[in-house]
């Protein structure tokens, strides 16, 4: 999506995110990376090492046109009024932390098993699916995207040819 997009910058909120802070994080993203981009100026973020359980040195985001900001929460109530498009993966929830877990080892088991409570407990308080302006589904080969609940799309948005979401055809 980002190649598409001009090559926008991504924003990856797991290194937004923190053991202590796996939802707690707005106000450091918002001043972090949001009012300085909104200002036009370069934003600073601290990425978290999830190993190593520390803030790592700043990385700087200039501003650009597009910032796909991407990950668990990324639609939350407090972004919303930032955000050009929102974007849902369609997929349930066992799969998504199955393949969190297969991604992060035993050595993250009992993260994910607080993870799992957490991203619970936060869309239940905060919902972003309904707010969706596109669903994206995984196919077999490539993803299918479909209006969402709260937008619509037109007829140049269907099925990818293959894992590369600019690849419509």
């Amino acid at each position: 999506m980002a190649r598409a997009l001009g090559d926008a910058p991504v924003l990856h909120l797991d290194d937004i995110a923190s053991h202590a802070e796996l939802f707690e994080w707005t106000e450091r993203l918002l001043s972090q990376v949001i009012e300085p981009l909104a200002q036009g100026r370069t934003a600073h973020y601290t990425p978290y090492d999830w190993h190593g359980r520390h803030f790592r040195a700043p990385l700087a985001v200039p501003p650009a046109p597009v910032i796909v900001v991407e990950g668990v929460g990324a639609g939350r109530r407090a972004l919303r009024p930032y955000l050009a498009q929102l974007l849902w993966m369609e997929l349930p929830h066992e799969e998504s932390w199955s393949r969190g877990r297969a991604r992060d080892g035993e050595e993250q088991r009992e993260f994910w098993d607080g993870w799992v409570r957490a991203e619970l407990k936060h869309f239940a308080d905060d919902p972003s699916r309904p707010f969706a302006d596109l669903l994206v589904r995984q196919r077999g080969k490539g993803y299918e995207v479909i209006p969402g609940p709260a937008g619509t799309n037109g007829p140049d948005q269907a099925v990818t040819q293959g894992d590369d979401p600019s690849a419509m055809c």
